[in-house]
């Protein structure tokens, strides 16, 4: 008869992706709740779990002695010793999160001969490096442009909105190629890109505004016929790449336009303003062979350390978005210092690992540990499959299926009080009770 490993992470305990004692099977129900997994009922395939590599989140890692550099990546990106990153997401030129507003070419150089990213060979690109040497694989990278250079938009500058100037369309299209071909060289692959990131935000820092149709005659008539000119066909493109509140009418305009759509991967989103997870099915429902991928989200507003809630909305975010078909899922940046920067304009968030630069303490966050409830044993390629719960219970639960045939069901009590159930297994039960303000992986 199988045990079942259950992995906890509780607030008031010691608990912090702890291995229990296992669940033995036995032939009779303990409690009124039962939840079981029915691996016939399939959904969409995962594609991992990551975050940002920002300029931020590289020079604090500079800042770090050496022993303390190799702590941060291996509890990122080793698959056993830490809690297994696959993917990441990368800053086309400046964002937010960089020292200062950068781009990669002179001004006004519209056939892109200067175009050159030894920028990013300063910090960025050996944090990727030595993240895929501790993963002992490749990184699958997501990137995305905050702002086109300021001379190609409407405001004159990379900060507070502005629009891409219509005559310059083809050269930022281009742009986007050379970069892809610029790490291509570097040994770094671009697995997909996002058009925009937050196009519907004017941010004090770098951004730039795309109506839904500007977004999509920007992909039918300039980007998508460049990637595919480029030899980038490959490439997957996602919209949107902002918000779930309006995520709906976005992807409508650009997805009901069959020339634009043939372009398109899938729809990229942030967690910021809502939770409408089911706007996330809403999109699926009317597009499924498109993907949906979660980009970015951050506990805004600085550090907080010591913060449970932090961890419980990354938990929630999580388990709402799989069961409306995300398939990835992108945290912001991977870490911060102790300010919550650095940051250009001084938007500064909150990370999962805060890497104190005066004191060299490293402080992981809850959100760390909820995270790798996930990232740790849902590996890529598994699929998400169905719950079926027979009672009453304030758990929140997803489950998936690797492809090694091992089962993943995380549940996650975020109530005041213990709540306890059975697991079902083929008609044998193991009785578990999770304690309050707790998460819990169980594999099977």
């Amino acid at each position: 008869m199988r045990n079942l490993k259950i992995i906890q992470t509780a607030k008031n305990s010691e608990d912090r992706l702890t291995e229990k004692e296992s669940l033995k099977l036995a032939d009779e129900k303990k409690y009124d709740t039962t939840i079981s997994i029915n691996e016939e009922n399939k959904f969409q395939k995962i594609v991992g779990f990551g975050g940002a590599f920002t300029e931020a989140a590289a020079y604090t890692l500079t800042k770090m002695e050496e022993e303390k550099r190799k702590e941060i990546i291996k509890k990122y990106f080793h698959p056993v010793e830490g809690i297994g990153y696959s993917i990441g997401r990368v800053h086309i030129h400046s964002c937010d999160f960089a020292l200062g507003n950068y781009t990669y070419v002179e001004k006004y150089d519209t056939e892109l001969k200067t175009f050159d990213i030894s920028h990013e060979k300063k910090w960025v690109i050996p944090f990727i490096k030595a993240a895929e040497e501790v993963r002992n694989d490749k990184i699958m990278l997501l990137a995305s442009p905050w702002s086109p250079p300021e001379w190609m938009k409407t405001n004159g500058e990379m900060n507070n909105g502005g629009k891409l100037i219509e005559e310059y369309a083809s050269v930022w299209a281009r742009y986007y190629a050379k970069f892809i071909k610029s790490m291509k060289e570097e040994e770094l692959d671009i697995w997909a890109i996002t058009v925009q990131n937050e196009p519907a935000a004017t941010q004090v820092w770098d951004s730039c505004i795309y109506s839904d149709e500007e977004e999509r005659d920007f992909i039918k008539n300039h980007l998508g016929p460049t990637l595919e000119k480029e030899g980038l066909e490959d490439i997957k493109v996602y919209i949107w790449d902002h918000n779930r509140d309006i995520i709906v009418e976005r992807a409508e305009k650009v997805l009901d336009d069959p020339e634009a759509a043939k372009y398109v991967y899938g729809v990229a989103n942030h967690w910021y303003v809502s939770e409408e997870f089911e706007n996330l099915s809403k999109v699926h429902d009317k597009y499924p062979n498109k993907h949906i991928l979660f980009s970015e989200g951050c506990q805004e507003g600085g550090v907080h350390l010591g913060s449970w809630l932090t961890g419980e909305r990354y938990g929630r975010n999580m388990i709402g978005d799989f069961n409306n078909w995300q398939e990835g899922w992108l945290d912001w940046n991977l870490i911060l210092d102790e300010t919550g920067g650095p940051n250009h304009v001084g938007n500064l968030c909150d990370a999962p690992i805060i890497a104190d630069t005066k004191t060299q303490e490293i402080h992981y966050n809850s959100s760390y540990y909820y995270i790798g409830h996930f990232s740790k044993y849902v590996k890529p390629g598994a699929v998400r499959v169905e719950v079926k719960v027979e009672g009453n219970t304030k758990l929140q639960n997803v489950a998936f299926l690797n492809e090694d045939g091992t089962s993943v069901m995380i549940l996650m009590n975020e109530t005041d009080n213990s709540e306890s159930l059975n697991l079902e297994i083929n008609n044998k039960y193991a009785s578990y009770t999770l304690l309050p303000h707790s998460i819990v992986t169980v594999l099977i």
